[in-house]
């Protein structure tokens, strides 16, 4: 494996220090928001949770959340905020590749949002593994899949996605149950990320 700074926890965590975080909304992504109401509440991991405000409304909606991330200001941060809101979550300050040793066959749905893009792209079937590995047969992976406007020339994190890479790797063992472009995607990413359900199968 590369040792590209992604690979540290300590790249994240000055991100969280210097406050340099793109992808924090400070609040819930919509898309997720919409869907709560339509799934069984039940038990979901949300990886590279960040400061957890997806973490903190699925908890609010009757869902036992499982939340990671290896910057342990994000981890800070969400404990504060699941402590203002009132709700239980399971957080877990490690490595999202480390999660199978004790979460094996555990989760009825993963939450993917620029997480996959982040990681060291060598690493992305090892991300594959590792999601059915956590998920229940019959669990769901719901993705948002992003950037799809970026190529693997231009570095990272986050690295180019593409929609034919990641249907690739989530082949054997996976069945689509929905793809789609979002109306509620966020206006800077409106067209550069796309729905993806996955179900193990």
């Amino acid at each position: 494996m590369k040792n590209l700074p992604e690979n540290n926890s300590q790249l994240w965590e000055d991100k969280y220090l210097a406050d340099s975080l793109g992808w924090d909304l400070g609040g819930p992504t919509p898309i997720f928001s919409q869907m709560a109401s339509d799934l069984n509440p039940g038990k979901i991991c949300i990886v590279g949770c960040g400061r957890g405000h997806d973490a903190i409304f699925f908890a609010q909606n009757g869902f036992d959340v499982t939340a990671v991330d290896f910057a342990p200001s994000a981890i800070v941060a969400l404990k504060s905020l699941a402590k203002s809101a009132q709700v239980k979550i399971n957080t877990v300050e490690d490595d999202i590749f480390s999660l199978p040793l004790k979460y094996e066959n555990t989760f009825d749905y993963m939450i993917e949002q620029t997480c996959f893009c982040a990681i060291d792209p060598t690493r992305r079937k090892d991300y594959e593994n590792m999601a059915k590995s956590i998920l229940k047969p019959g669990g769901q992976l719901i993705g948002l899949w992003f950037p799809l406007d970026k190529t693997m020339e231009e570095g990272g994190p986050p690295y180019a996605t593409s929609i034919v890479e990641v249907k690739s790797i989530f082949d054997l063992g996976w069945k689509i149950v929905k793809e789609e472009f979002p109306d509620l995607s966020i206006k800077p990413r409106k067209g550069r990320e796309k729905l993806i359900i996955f179900q193990k199968v």
